[in-house]
């Protein structure tokens, strides 16, 4: 499993409107692309000083179902125009990790 892992940030006023659009637009136009090997996308939140952080982790089966999605520079980031208006920064490259091992601990 190969996840992709990208940070957004936003204003303290524009945090809300973000996540809406990505759960009500950006989340679903990605799903509709029925990209072979896609598994899933979550989405983290963080209150920071000044700002918003937003993490997005995307589940691909393997790096080359990554590439249906982006094609051969598959780093390069997804960031809708609309999503751009909203954030202040963003990383310019996504970064792809390969999932090794997950524990489910029982408390």
């Amino acid at each position: 499993m190969i996840l992709r892992i990208w940070h957004g940030y936003t204003t303290k006023s524009n945090a809300d409107v973000y996540e809406n659009l990505l759960k009500s637009e950006i989340f679903p136009e990605i799903e509709n692309k029925k990209i072979s090997g896609y598994r899933r996308i979550q989405l983290l939140r963080r209150e920071l000083e000044d700002e918003v952080e937003f993490t997005t982790i995307m589940w691909f089966e393997k790096i080359e179902s990554v590439i249906n999605f982006m094609g051969q520079d598959y780093e390069t980031v997804y960031v809708p125009e609309k999503a751009r208006k909203v954030l202040s920064r963003f990383d310019q490259k996504s970064v792809h990790c390969e999932l090794r091992d997950t524990f489910d601990y029982k408390f």
